[in-house]
């Protein structure tokens, strides 16, 4: 993690909770760019002093790509108008339908973006940048249909790894994390069941489907992975966001996973929106050093917010809380 500080606002004086919400959320309006219905599902990293994104931008023909975006200090965003254009990265092939909810991981020497492309069905598109002003586009990953594909940030055994979550072409009523890995970026293989959704009588929040959400963050426990658990109402899927810590060495094994959530549907900007009770986390912003995680998450399908915590309160509490 850069050494650039961070967002950062201190737990309120009256919240025990482990995360706590920015009390100026949302810090990213659904307006903030002319063409936009919505901006949400968004993904953030440190770049040259400052920060920079890759943002999820649904027109108001509902339109889905992804646009990049400035910020010197993670909260105030300067998003471009026009979307990300794409050039050949290793491959000719860079067909693509639509662009949605897309991760940044920096790995070795470039910026690595993940995200749902359309490819006769939604499935893991990936592209690099090193500059965040020009990008290129690599093969999927992987076949529809697949969401959150999300990237740890070093190889294991020498090569590439990517969590994800296999699916079908609708708003899908399962879901579980799989992880898989590639020697080059472009081939995929070895794929290994990482995490199933939970028994409704043990984790209800997290029972109907899971997925990876921002990228990985390495700790002396082993990676912390926050993501996203929905459970199905009454009133129609409802996203909160947990966590779990997976082995440093083998992240197909789970060591620990919260039984309660960390963040559920709680602020007005998260129960209302385009798609109601919906927090579904896309990036993180952290510090080791100073025990500090910024969270951010699309809030409703519509806005774009920030949570924080301190690293060793959030791993505690997994731990101690674990299914």
């Amino acid at each position: 993690m850069s050494t650039t500080q961070i967002p950062w606002q201190e737990r309120p004086a009256n919240s025990t909770d482990v995360m706590w919400r920015y009390d100026a959320n949302p810090i990213i309006d659904r307006y903030a760019i002319p063409s936009s219905n919505s901006i949400f599902n968004s993904a953030v990293v440190p770049f040259e002093g400052g920060f920079a994104g890759v943002f999820r931008c649904d027109n108001k023909a509902v339109q889905m790509n992804i646009f990049a975006g400035f910020s010197k200090d993670g909260i105030n965003w300067d998003i471009n108008h026009d979307p990300i254009e794409f050039g050949a990265g290793n491959t000719e092939m860079i067909e693509s339908d639509y662009k949605y909810d897309p991760r940044v991981c920096f790995i070795e020497d470039r910026y690595w973006i993940t995200w749902c492309n359309g490819y006769h069905g939604p499935t893991i598109g990936i592209g690099y940048t090193f500059d965040f002003k020009e990008f290129f586009q690599c093969e999927n990953a992987f076949l529809p249909f697949n969401r959150n594909g999300v990237l740890l940030p070093q190889k294991i055994d020498g090569k590439y790894a990517m969590l994800s979550r296999p699916s079908d072409n609708g708003h899908t009523p399962f879901g579980d994390i799989y992880i898989s890995y590639s020697p080059d970026m472009k081939y995929w293989g070895e794929h290994r069941c990482v995490m199933k959704v939970a028994p409704f009588t043990e984790s209800a929040w997290q029972c109907t489907k899971i997925g990876a959400g921002p990228v990985p963050i390495l700790t002396d426990e082993g990676w912390l992975l926050f993501y996203h658990g929905v459970i199905n109402t009454c009133n129609g899927f409802r996203y909160s966001v947990g966590a779990a810590i997976l082995d440093k060495n083998s992240p197909d094994k789970v060591l620990y996973r919260s039984q309660p959530y960390l963040l559920g549907p709680a602020a007005p900007y998260e129960l209302v929106g385009d798609v109601p009770n919906v927090l579904f986390p896309c990036a993180t912003l952290h510090s080791l050093e100073e025990d500090k995680v910024a969270l951010y998450y699309g809030a409703a399908d519509t806005v774009t917010s920030v949570a924080f915590g301190k690293l060793s309160e959030i791993l505690d509490f997994i731990k101690n809380n674990s299914l």
